[in-house]
């Protein structure tokens, strides 16, 4: 054991769900002291090994800690999404993370940051590069901010054997470009990274014809125009979803009704997608993307050789000199939901949909609140979703859990000064007609939509 230290939190994990929680524990309990590990070499999570090209696909206020927004909150003013909230690159959230690091977390004399050491259990920390040990006396509690840590494809390899197929994680196509563009891309993947990797090419100038697209389930996008944080716009949409869901026959229905409001996307019309992570999409990307018709719906790919690949459902010749594009990370994980508050704080989204909100939020509650039952009755976690049924569940628990928080002043004027609450007020929206009709509308709607979506995903009333 190298030496010892103590703090009232060990908080395993620097990525946004540790950074949101130990950002709010230190602003509302200012006697909190708290040791934040990381396996890597900074804060920023998996944004520290994502592709150059990434973009978050959220406004940027809905991400990063409650107190230093990320960004400045402008309106695009050119290109195809003019009118909508910025989006951060990957480089500007990890810029953003490094700076709250030091600027923030670590003035604050109140945490000490140990990069590149694991958490062995119980209060060690190894060190990956030396091995020597860090002993940690927790006097209050381990925090896990890694149970939902997404897989992304620079840590994850591709999940089908390569025979003799030239195949790259997305996030190395830029380098393909100093030696030569191959004749022929096949992107394999459904969801976001995916869409992102074909929106890419084509910003090269790849002919639509040139790619050929994996798709083994297609997806249900939200459409991004409508999650901005501007209460009018997002609370309207939730009052549009409710009163569709109030009126819904099926999981299916619904989103159909939802693509008919202008909520939701989806790439082929001709397809009805069986898949509902949800991430938001442009309505130009849709387009964009509708270009590319060579798309191959025979399951997942079992093996990539130089000129064809082999799916569950049979092969696909691809030629020699392809170039198989790996964005079949697993991405969200679904591991079972347990209480936030236990052995030790597991962090889980409590708003459906906004991680970084509810990390927030549930440092927030730990710094003020004292009993751990009480804690999980105002906070109880909301799972991510996969399939549209899921979706239906995670719009429940995320509907329940608001009005679980909401309904305690303290928690409720905590949540109307954070920009990572998309359903927050501000004081210059309180006199908005748009914002009123939005409010009057979704309590109007809420009560038999919540009851539809409840009884069409099975769940038993609360």
């Amino acid at each position: 054991m190298a030496h010892a230290t103590e703090a009232d939190y060990l908080v395993v994990g620097a990525g946004a769900a540790g950074m949101a929680f130990v950002g709010a524990v230190i602003d509302h309990d200012p006697g909190a002291r708290v040791v934040l590990t990381d396996r890597r070499v900074g804060a920023g999570g998996h944004w520290l090994d994502v592709y150059p090209f990434v973009r978050l696909h959220q406004a940027s206020e809905f991400y990063g800690v409650a107190s230093t927004p990320l960004g400045t909150g402008r309106l695009q003013t050119q290109g195809p999404e003019v009118g909508l909230h910025e989006r951060a690159t990957g480089a500007e959230i990890t810029a953003y993370y490094a700076k709250v690091l030091v600027d923030r977390l670590l003035a604050s004399d109140r945490v000490t940051f140990y990069p590149g050491h694991e958490h062995t259990g119980g209060g060690t920390l190894r060190s990956l590069d030396t091995g020597r040990s860090v002993g940690v006396r927790v006097r209050r509690r381990v925090v896990g901010a890694r149970y939902l840590s997404p897989g992304i494809p620079a840590t994850t390899p591709p999940p089908f054997a390569v025979d003799g197929a030239r195949v790259v994680p997305v996030g190395t196509m830029p380098s393909l470009e100093l030696s030569g563009m191959p004749d022929r891309w096949v992107v394999a993947g459904s969801g976001k990274t995916a869409t992102d990797a074909c929106i890419w090419l084509l910003a090269q100038g790849v002919d639509p014809d040139a790619i050929c697209w994996v798709r083994p389930r297609d997806p249900w996008m939200l459409n991004r125009a409508v999650i901005q944080p501007d209460p009018a716009i997002f609370l309207g949409m939730a009052a549009d979803l409710l009163g569709a869901a109030a009126e819904a026959a099926t999981p299916d229905d619904l989103f159909l009704r939802l693509e008919d409001l202008g909520i939701v996307l989806r790439l082929d019309r001709s397809v009805t997608p069986t898949m509902a992570k949800t991430p938001t999409l442009a309505r130009w990307e849709r387009d964009e993307l509708r270009t590319i018709e060579n798309v191959v719906r025979l399951g997942h790919i079992r093996r990539a050789e130089p000129d064809r690949i082999v799916l569950d459902g049979g092969d696909v010749v691809t030629g020699r000199g392809s170039v198989v594009v790996h964005c079949a990370a697993p991405g969200l994980r679904y591991p079972p939901l347990v209480p936030i508050w236990g052995e030790t704080i597991t962090l889980q989204p409590i708003r459906t949909g906004f991680p970084c909100f509810g990390s927030a939020l549930a440092g927030f509650v730990e710094a003020t609140r004292g009993d751990d039952a009480e804690k999980n009755a105002l906070c109880p976690p909301t799972p991510y979703s996969n399939t549209p049924a899921d979706w239906l569940t995670m719009q429940v628990l995320g509907n329940r859990a608001s009005l679980s928080f909401g309904a305690d002043p303290e928690i409720r004027a905590w949540a109307n000064t954070t920009v990572l609450n998309p359903s927050r007020i501000g004081p210059d929206d309180m006199d908005r007609a748009s914002v009123a009709d939005a409010v009057t509308r979704l309590k109007r709607n809420a009560p038999a939509g919540v009851a539809r979506m409840a009884q069409l995903a099975g769940l038993s009333a609360p």
